[in-house]
């Protein structure tokens, strides 16, 4: 497939929607809450993108959901977890949270620390089949594998390296020194793939991010990435129809 077919859509991170609770400051990629965009409802799959800090010892009380697959990656900090499943964690930063909600579930996730703040990903894909039973999983992820490489952190397979959810997705994250280029292909023909800048800034696809940048990506076999600095950057595939 030629450069030419590939559709790129690129969000800043000054357009993303913004709320400031004082306990929780948040920036939605996508409509949530009170922030509505028609054209950034959702790419494919992926529903939600927000990027949360809580402060010290506040967050969200007990809340209900179902039919999403729900996943949290804390940056900085701690986050207490609690649902209705009897399940009791503490997510820390270099940790990857899935809780499918299934038929449905009630959490709540807190800043676990007194005195400093804790920030995270909370991400809400789409599932592929509803009303499946609710489940909990968490691991810690081996940053040495993110080094200047893509380490797949979800797929749809029990079996395989991450978390896994109800859905053909797959989510890689990789640490790239300046000048680092890697190579993305694709896992399933159809689907596209969300980049979001964590750190520092890339090219890829043709396109330069910088902090907090997130990119759409279609129609297309592979792409490169290029660091343009030191970066830290999160691949999310998912089908987009």
């Amino acid at each position: 497939m030629t450069a030419t077919t590939v559709k790129t859509t690129l969000h800043k991170a000054d357009s993303r929607g913004h709320a400031n609770f004082g306990w929780l400051n948040s920036y939605h990629t996508f409509s949530f809450g009170q922030y509505h965009h028609p054209d950034r409802v959702h790419f494919g799959a992926l529903r939600v993108l927000n990027d949360d800090t809580v402060s010290a010892g506040m967050g969200f009380g007990r809340h209900p959901h179902d039919n999403m697959e729900i996943i949290s990656i804390p940056t900085y900090g701690d986050l207490k977890h609690s649902d209705s499943m009897g399940n009791d964690a503490i997510i820390r930063q270099g940790d990857i949270q899935v809780m499918s909600a299934g038929t449905g579930i009630a959490h709540s996730e807190m800043n676990a620390n007194r005195d400093k703040e804790v920030r995270f990903f909370q991400i809400w894909v789409i599932p592929n089949k509803r009303h499946v039973a609710p489940r909990y999983h968490q691991l810690t992820l081996d940053e040495t594998r993110m080094h200047n490489q893509l380490l797949q952190v979800l797929s749809p397979n029990e079996n395989d390296d991450g978390v896994w959810i109800h859905q053909d997705a797959w989510f890689h994250m990789g640490q790239l020194e300046e000048g680092t280029e890697i190579t993305y292909n694709l896992k399933k023909p159809g689907n596209g793939v969300y980049a979001f800048m964590i750190e520092g800034s890339a090219t890829m696809a043709g396109q330069h991010l910088t902090l907090r940048d997130g990119l759409g990506i279609e129609n297309y076999q592979s792409f490169t990435i290029k660091a343009d600095s030191n970066a830290r950057i999160l691949l999310m595939e998912v089908p987009m129809a």
